[in-house]
C-alpha cells in the first residue's frame, strides 16, 4: 500500500510528475472510477479471477487518486479514508464487535439500515423517505433503492403476486401507447415498466443489473453461434431469413446445432 501511495505522490509531484496526472481533478477522474467499478463487476460476472485481480487494482488506484486530490486540498488523506471505513464497519456490526445480538441476514440488514439512518441524522423532522439515493446510479439499481426506501414505511406490495400483476399492468399500458403511436407516452410507459420489473427483482431478491449483465452475456454467446453458422455458409446474412436465423438461435440456447435442413 505504501508503494502505491508513493507512486501516486510521484505522479502528482508538481515538479517532476506526469503532465496528464497533474491536470486531473475530482470531476475528471470520477468517470474513470465508475468505469473501473463496472469492469470489476464484469470480471466477476465472467468468473475471470485473474482479470478480477487486475480490475480490483485499477479500482483501488481510483480510491488512492481521490484521496491524494483531497490531501492536496487539505481535506483528508488515504489514512483518513481507511480509518473512516474501519470505524463504520465496526459501528454497523455491533453483533460482531460489541455485545449486541442479531438474528439472520435479513435482521442484520434491517439493523444496518437503521444505524445508517441514525448516522445521517434521520429523524430530525426535515428528512424525506427518498432523500440521499444518488441520481447518478444506474437506473435499475436506483429503482431498487427507491422502492426499498418506500417499502420501509409500508409503501409496498404485500406479496409477490401484486408486484407481478403490476408488471403486467404496465406492459398493457405500454401496448396501448404503442398502438396509439404516441412516442412520448410510450417512453413514459416503458419507464414505468422498467421500474416495475426492478421492483419485481427486489421482491425476488435479485439484482436487476446483474440479471441484465448475465442476459447480455448469453445474448453475445448465442449470437456468436448464429454468426458462426452464417460464416460457415459463406458469410452472407441476406441469404438467411429470420426463421432460419432463429433456429440457429434456439440451437444455441439448447447447446446444440440444429438438425435437418435449413
Amino acid at each position: 500500500m505504501e508503494r502505491l501511495l508513493g507512486i501516486m505522490a510521484a505522479l502528482r509531484n508538481p515538479d517532476s510528475g506526469c503532465p496528464w496526472d497533474l491536470e486531473q481533478t475530482f470531476q475528471t477522474i470520477a468517470p474513470y472510477t465508475i468505469e473501473e467499478a463496472y469492469e470489476v463487476a464484469d470480471a466477476i460476472e465472467r468468473k475471470a479471477l485473474d482479470e478480477l485481480r487486475d480490475e480490483l487494482g485499477d479500482l483501488l488506484l481510483q480510491v488512492v487518486y481521490h484521496a491524494r486530490l483531497a490531501a492536496e486540498a487539505g481535506a483528508f488523506d488515504f489514512a483518513d479514508v481507511v480509518d473512516g471505513i474501519c470505524d463504520k464497519m465496526m459501528r454497523r456490526h455491533p453483533h460482531v464487535f460489541a455485545d449486541e445480538t442479531v438474528g439472520g441476514s435479513r435482521e442484520q440488514t434491517e439493523a444496518w439500515e437503521t444505524l445508517k439512518r441514525q448516522e445521517k441524522g434521520a429523524g430530525s423532522g426535515n428528512d424525506r423517505v427518498l432523500d440521499g439515493v444518488p441520481v447518478g446510479l444506474p437506473g435499475l439499481t436506483r429503482a431498487v433503492k427507491l422502492t426499498r426506501r418506500a417499502a420501509r414505511v409500508g409503501f409496498d406490495w404485500p406479496s409477490l403476486a401484486g408486484v407481478r400483476a403490476k408488471v403486467g399492468e404496465e406492459l398493457s399500458e405500454l401496448d396501448d401507447a404503442v398502438a396509439d403511436g404516441d412516442g412520448e407516452a410510450s417512453a413514459r410507459e416503458m419507464g414505468d415498466l422498467l421500474l416495475a420489473v426492478a421492483n419485481l427483482c427486489r421482491h425476488l431478491e435479485l439484482d436487476p443489473e446483474s440479471c441484465l449483465r448475465q442476459a447480455n452475456l448469453r445474448f453475445e454467446g448465442r449470437f456468436a453461434h448464429v454468426e458462426n453458422r452464417v460464416r460457415e455458409a459463406g458469410g452472407d446474412w441476406e441469404a438467411f431469413n429470420l426463421d432460419t436465423l432463429d433456429r440457429f438461435w434456439v440451437a444455441a440456447k439448447r447447446g446444440e446445432r440444429p438438425s435437418g435442413g435449413e
